[in-house]
């Protein structure tokens, strides 16, 4: 019994004097890899948003792809640590990855589709965006999804490949936006004075832009109105709040001077027979 445990011991003894080192080297490569690796992403981070045209998804994406290559190079040389061959590795590797590939092409399709959106930019980080009949203000693109938060904060998760696939209405990617209005009035009412009072509310109001100038045209004989087209050019974080306050002042203004907005209405003739 006493001979059995030596034998357990001294083989213990030799595995450790054989491979310890090897073991504590690997350990130490592991930890120092990981740290370079964490390093690395947060200063490329750093470094890529200094440039004057940044843009936090694409210095996002390329700094992940840097912490990825670091701790790639890291297992490679904690495996070499103990021997392994890693050239013969790296193309057993690419071959498992030709045939995880084709087994997975959905996947890798929403991989291309979000380098695309990263390297070609069709939106940004906080634009507000219609997309695949979703709409939302962009939160962040990965490499698979692109996130999104609706109007009263819902989350949206779309795959990239969808987002690429569908045409992007951005309606943040210009500083400008016209806002169209129509505004019907009776056919009793007079035209004129109901478009000036329109455009002397367009010129009372600060946010609407003089220049482009602001448009107002009889846009439509209607069933039941006269409908005025409008059309003012905001900034386009006023848009929303210009056009609910102008909807609201017109309709106050017509009020005041007698201008009606009619009810849709038809005429009917009944026609008595004999």
């Amino acid at each position: 019994m006493s001979e059995s445990v030596e034998q357990t011991t001294q083989t213990l003894i030799d595995f450790v004097a054989m491979y310890g080192l090897q073991v504590l080297a690997a350990i130490i490569i592991l930890i120092v890899g990981f740290w370079l690796a964490g390093f690395a992403k947060r200063k490329s981070h750093k470094l890529l948003m200094k440039s004057p045209n940044a843009d936090e998804m694409l210095a996002g994406f390329i700094s992940a792809i840097i912490k990825y290559v670091v701790m790639a190079v890291t297992f490679l040389a904690v495996l070499n640590k103990f021997g392994v061959e890693t050239t013969s590795l790296i193309a057993v590797l690419g071959a498992a990855g030709l045939a995880i590939g084709l087994a997975l092409q959905g996947t890798l399709s929403n991989v291309a589709a979000g380098v695309m959106l990263l390297f070609l930019r069709p939106f940004k980080v906080g634009h507000f965006v219609e997309v695949g009949g979703q709409s939302g203000v962009i939160k962040g693109v990965s490499l698979f999804t692109t996130e999104m938060a609706t109007g009263d904060n819902v989350q949206i998760i779309m795959p990239n490949s969808q987002v690429w696939g569908s045409a992007i209405k951005n309606f943040s990617a210009h500083d400008t936006r016209r806002v169209d209005l129509v505004m019907g009035i009776s056919y009793e009412d007079d035209m004129d004075q109901a478009m000036a009072t329109i455009e002397a509310l367009a010129k009372a109001d600060d946010r609407i832009k003089q220049d482009p100038a602001p448009v107002l045209a009889i846009g439509e004989l209607a069933d039941s109105s006269v409908n005025i087209t409008v059309r003012l050019w905001v900034n386009a974080s006023d848009y929303w709040g210009v056009r609910w306050d102008i909807t609201k002042k017109v309709k106050e203004t017509f009020d005041e001077k007698g201008i009606s907005i009619p009810y849709p209405q038809q005429v009917v003739h009944h026609v008595k027979e004999g």
